[in-house]
């Protein structure tokens, strides 16, 4: 039983109008469901990806007026978008900086050339040279980015813990990853950005992500490749974080259908794992669970996919909702505030 990569994560903003703004027309990614959050229907849930949705592109966004996160450990603290192609992070450094953010200098991490930078809510986010690995994307051709220039997909994603053991535990004896090999976050994240207790202020330079000289511990799903590792940053001295806006909910793991799926469910119980059960979220399935320091993991399945309910042609135009809702269509839509 194996894990396939990243499937998809989901974050939190308070003006998601602005960041429907940013991820498409910034960004360059295609709302491709415009729906919402199921156990709080109040709330847009938005799911931006490549052209059709395909697993392992979506970054997706709960709208929750909440006040801005405080940085932390016990959280997932940045969020790769993997891009490739000769100067393809010299070119998005250029876009970034003449939309105003935050953004730091090419580089190298790992033995990849990355880009930080920080969404307009303090999201700490990597551009990442996958070197063409993971599953090909589809370009949006109305995309203001060049296909040869547009977000291929997601990971890795880095998580911050305050100690490694019983992590690791879960991560290989549970989900069957594979401990690979160990970097330290780079000297040149320690800035004001770049500490993770710190609040983001905008225009400042050089935004990091884990505190300088934390160790970080990759560990691979299946073959590995950065659409499917996850970085666990060892980072005891760190108070708990306090989630809000610009922060992660969760993030989650690709299996490829419904059997490895039931599977995996069967899995965890037998471990005796606390978690959700079987959750239908109609474009997919899910199961929830949370590791020893308490990020939330979540095992989703390839399909059926975004164009279930929707023309491909047309995804993301209008409020999606899954049947057991459209009940509720009229008074669900109407406490909406609009987005475009």
């Amino acid at each position: 039983m194996e894990l396939t990569g990243i499937h998809h994560l989901t974050a939190v903003s308070a003006r998601i109008r602005d960041n429907y703004r940013f991820y498409t027309e910034v960004m360059g990614m295609r709302l491709v469901k415009r729906s919402v959050n199921q156990d709080d229907v109040s709330a847009y849930h938005l799911f931006y990806a490549d052209a059709v949705g395909t697993p392992g592109t979506d970054l997706t966004f709960f709208d929750w007026s909440v006040p801005r996160e405080v940085r932390g450990t016990r959280s997932i603290v940045r969020t790769s978008l993997r891009v490739h192609g000769e100067g393809v992070l010299d070119w998005w450094r250029d876009r970034l900086a003449a939309a105003e953010l935050a953004v730091g200098a090419v580089t190298m991490r790992d033995g990849r050339g990355v880009l930080d930078f920080e969404d307009p809510e303090g999201q700490r986010l990597t551009l990442v040279e996958d070197g063409g690995a993971g599953d090909p994307p589809v370009p949006w051709e109305e995309s203001p980015v060049p296909a040869s220039r547009q977000i291929r997909g997601l990971g890795p994603i880095v998580i911050s813990v305050p100690d490694l053991a019983k992590t690791e535990e879960v991560l290989t004896r549970v989900m069957n990853m594979e401990r690979v090999r160990e970097y330290r976050a780079p000297a040149s994240d320690a800035s004001p950005l770049g500490s993770a207790t710190s609040p983001p202020s905008s225009q400042e330079a050089d935004p990091g992500g884990e505190v300088a000289g934390s160790p970080v511990h990759v560990f691979q799903m299946g073959e590995g490749g950065p659409h499917a590792e996850l970085h666990v940053a060892v980072e005891p001295h760190l108070s708990p974080v306090r989630p809000g806006a610009g922060g992660v909910h969760h993030v989650a793991f690709r299996v490829p259908h419904r059997e490895a799926y039931d599977a995996w469910a069967d899995r965890l119980n037998e471990l005796r794992m606390p978690n959700s059960g079987k959750v239908d979220r109609f474009y997919f399935r899910s199961l929830y669970f949370r590791e020893p320091s308490g990020i939330l993991f979540e095992i989703a399945t390839d399909g059926p996919g975004f164009a279930v309910d929707e023309d491909p042609e047309t995804l993301g135009e209008s409020v999606a909702l899954p049947p057991f809702l459209e009940p509720r269509r009229e008074e669900i839509v109407s406490n909406l505030k609009p987005i475009d």
